[in-house]
């Protein structure tokens, strides 16, 4: 009786973690962002510095050199969604938040969203249309064993 009412409740909680995640990832679906850049005199939280990385975080050199570029268009990130869907699971309200921690150093959509991002940008690309690339999945073709050199 006791292992069946166990089972039970692990099932309920599984269905209950799973299905935001879920329904995050129907077609169409986009993941938050902020539309604008941060307001005047708002600060937002600091990107993570490569010295904080080390260990599964800091293997490779596109990990570490992520969390540099990040830290020069924070703006740019904080109107961007991020198609891991962390908004959902983690909270994260846009690909900025992903490189406050070392989430972003883990997770291969986060890193070709930022490798992206940063790409358009430096080619004068605004945050919006940057973003109108990432929700078409152009970030899907940046190859994270050359983007270390991109500068």
């Amino acid at each position: 009786m006791k292992r069946g009412i166990t089972l039970a409740f692990l099932a309920l909680t599984i269905l209950a973690v799973s299905t935001p995640w879920a329904t995050s990832q129907q077609e169409g679906a986009v993941p938050a962002y902020n539309a604008g850049p941060p307001a005047k005199g708002e600060i937002l939280p600091p990107i993570l510095g490569r010295e904080q990385l080390w260990a599964g975080n800091a293997q490779y050199p596109f990990q570490s050199h992520a969390y540099e570029l990040a830290a020069k268009i924070p703006a740019v990130l904080h109107q961007q969604p991020c198609y891991c869907y962390c908004d959902r699971g983690m909270g994260h309200n846009s690909l900025h938040s992903c490189f406050e921690g070392t989430h972003g150093a883990q997770c291969s959509v986060c890193l070709k969203e930022l490798y992206y991002s940063y790409s358009m940008h430096q080619k004068k690309k605004t945050a919006a249309q940057i973003r109108q690339g990432i929700m078409k999945g152009e970030w899907k073709q940046v190859d994270l064993q050359t983007a270390a050199t991109i500068n």
